[in-house]
């Protein structure tokens, strides 16, 4: 990963390449509900936004309604890269939008192309974000960690962690 100074822009090179993210929405019964969504964008927007495609009659979409607050967490264990990014998220009508972010790859859920009825554009305003970024290799990692187990004393220097806020 490049360096940075711009945390919005560190937040999206930890995140840009990592294809499927986990959506986090808190169901009618109280239980948190998580799934997995593809990020349709390519760039975070002025909103600091991020987008998805949803079936209209998912749960999500309810959820949603009910309660507008989530998580996304992206992972990238082969790079020792986590993010957890907390935001409102609302359904988004925007014909422009859904053609804009729209891929042939998508069409394997909405067969009616981008103006299938069941097709719900998501959007989800970024409020903050925690990261964990090791840049260690594993075997700097493996040996940190059985000094920490030799000597008692958690490892140290294991990766940089912080926050982004985005409001």
């Amino acid at each position: 990963m490049a360096k940075t100074t711009n945390e919005r822009d560190l937040l999206w090179e930890l995140i840009e390449d990592i294809k499927f993210a986990m959506l986090t929405t808190r169901h009618s019964n109280g239980h948190l509900h998580s799934r997995p969504l593809t990020t349709q964008n390519s760039e975070l927007d002025e909103h600091s936004s991020l987008w998805f495609f949803v079936s209209r009659r998912s749960d999500t979409v309810a959820d949603i309604a009910a309660q507008p607050q989530v998580n996304v967490v992206y992972a990238d264990p082969s790079d020792d890269s986590y993010v957890s990014v907390s935001g409102d998220a609302a359904v988004v009508e925007d014909p422009a939008k859904k053609e804009a972010l729209w891929t042939k790859a998508t069409e394997a859920w909405f067969p009616g192309g981008v103006t299938d009825p069941d097709l719900a554009l998501l959007e989800v305003r970024i409020t903050h974000a925690n990261y964990w970024d090791v840049k260690d290799s594993k075997l700097v990692q493996l040996l940190k960690i059985a000094k920490a187990a030799v000597t008692g004393k958690p490892p140290t220097n294991l990766g940089e962690h912080g926050e982004v806020r985005m409001k």
